[in-house]
C-alpha cells in the first residue's frame, strides 16, 4: 500500500473509530513513517551519546535487496509478514491477508497498551498497522527471495488497451520505464512484489500475474483494501475501549464503509502522492461518510518533519555528520515523536523476530 492508504484512510478510519484528530495524526504518520524510515544506525549527538535507529525500509532497486539476511530484517518484519502457513519453508514465509501472525501482532500491540500504557502507543499502533494493512495488499508475495517474487507475466485493467503488457509493451512510451525497472528488480532480486510494480497497492486495480512457480494468481484489490480499512478501524476501536480482542468491534458503519469504497474505487492516479491529495480534498470539502475535516499534512523528511522538530536536522542520512555538526541531546528529543516512533519500530521488529515469529518455527535475523 501507498501513502494515500497508510496515512489517508488510516487517518479517516481512526477518526471513524473514535480517536481525538490528535490521536489519528500520530497513528497515521507512524503508519506511513515505516515506508520512509531509510536511515540506518546511530542518531549521534554532540558529547558522547547516541540514539540507535533501524530502517523499516529501502527501495526495491536498492543493492541491499540482493542481501538476503538484509531482506529478512526489513521486508519480512515490516512489510511481508509471514503466514507461518504451508508445508515448506518457503510455503510459510508468504504473506497472507489477517493471517494468524498477523492477528496475534495486532493483539500484542493492544495488549500491551492495556497492561500498561506508554508514551509511544500510539506510534506502536500506526507501526503495527502498517503491517497488518500490508497483509491485504501484498498476500502471495514473501519478504525473501523466493520465485513466488519473481513474475513471469502481467496481466490487468490498469491500462486500457493493454493486456499482457509486461512482454508486448515495448512500444507504450508511458510505461516503458516501468518495464525496464520490472525487469531490472526481476533479475536482480526475488524480493517482495518488485517485479509486480506497484499494482497490489492500487486500491481499485483488478489484474493477473503468472509467478516463477507457473502459477497464475488473479486478483481484485478493491474489497481486500476495504477489509483491510475495515480491520483497521476495529484495531482501533479495541485500542480505545483498552481491549486486546478486537475481532468483534464493530469496525466501519455501513455509510462509511460505502463512503470508503467509493472513495478508493474512483480515486485512480497512478501516483500515490496524488491519491492522497484527492483524499484531503475529498475530507476537507465534501467530507467521507460522516467525517468532514482537514487532513494534517504529512512532512517524511527535511523542516517540518518529526525528525526535524526533534533534532533540527534537515538532511536525509546524518551518519556522516561531523562532531560539530551534531545536535545536542536534549529532553526535547526524549518527548519527540521521532524518538517514540523509533523506539515503536525498533518494539515491532524484536517481538515480531524474536518472539511471533518463533512461535510459528520461523527464525528470521
Amino acid at each position: 500500500m501507498n501513502i494515500d492508504f497508510h496515512y489517508g484512510i488510516v487517518y479517516i478510519v481512526s477518526r471513524m473509530a473514535g480517536m481525538s484528530g490528535d490521536q489519528a495524526a500520530v497513528v497515521a504518520h507512524a503508519c506511513q513513517y515505516v515506508d520512509d524510515a531509510t536511515t540506518d544506525g546511530p542518531l549521534r549527538f554532540a558529547g558522547q551519546q547516541s540514539f540507535d535507529r533501524f530502517a523499516s525500509a529501502h527501495a526495491m532497486l536498492d543493492y541491499r535487496n540482493v542481501m538476503q539476511a538484509r531482506d529478512e530484517r526489513v521486508w519480512a518484519p515490516f512489510h511481508f509478514l509471514p503466514s507461518g502457513e504451508g508445508h515448506t519453508v518457503e510455503e510459510r514465509l508468504v504473506c497472507r491477508p489477517n493471517s494468524k501472525p498477523a492477528q496475534l501482532l495486532v493483539r500484542h500491540v493492544l495488549n500491551a497498551h492495556k497492561a500498561s500504557a506508554s508514551d509511544n502507543d500510539l506510534h506502536r499502533l500506526g507501526v503495527c498497522l502498517h503491517t497488518y494493512v500490508d497483509t491485504w495488499a501484498h498476500q502471495g508475495f514473501s519478504g525473501i527471495m523466493s520465485d513466488r517474487n519473481h513474475v513471469l507475466e502481467l496481466m490487468g485493467d490498469f491500462h486500457p488497451t493493454v493486456g499482457h503488457w509486461l512482454t508486448e509493451l515495448a512500444g507504450y512510451v508511458e510505461h516503458a520505464g516501468e518495464v525496464v525497472e520490472a525487469k531490472a528488480i526481476n533479475y536482480l532480486s526475488k524480493v517482495g512484489h518488485g517485479a509486480a510494480l506497484h499494482y497490489p497497492d492500487l486500491p481499485w486495480v483488478t489484474w493477473r500475474y503468472r509467478n516463477g512457480l507457473d502459477e497464475t494468481i488473479d486478483r481484485n484489490n478493491l474489497p481486500d483494501f476495504v477489509a483491510a480499512a475495515d480491520m483497521a478501524c476495529k484495531a482501533v476501536q479495541a485500542f480505545l475501549a483498552n481491549e486486546d480482542q478486537f475481532e468483534g468491534q464493530p469496525g466501519l458503519d455501513a455509510t462509511n464503509k460505502a463512503a470508503l469504497t467509493n472513495l478508493m474505487a474512483q480515486n485512480t492516479n497512478h501516483d500515490g502522492d496524488k491519491r492522497l491529495a484527492v483524499i484531503a480534498a475529498a475530507l476537507a470539502q465534501s467530507g467521507v461518510g460522516g467525517l468532514k475535516e482537514p487532513l494534517p499534512p504529512y512532512i517524511a523528511k527535511g523542516e517540518g518533519s518529526w525528525k526535524y522538530l526533534a533534532t533540527g536536522i534537515t538532511a536525509d542520512d546524518d551518519t556522516l555528520y561531523d562532531a560539530v555538526d551534531r545536535p545536542e541531546w536534549s529532553e526535547t528529543f526524549e518527548g519527540s515523536d521521532y524518538r517514540k516512533v523509533h523506539d515503536a519500530i525498533k518494539q515491532h521488529r524484536h517481538f515480531v523476530t524474536e518472539d511471533l515469529l518463533l512461535s510459528f518455527g520461523l527464525r528470521l535475523a
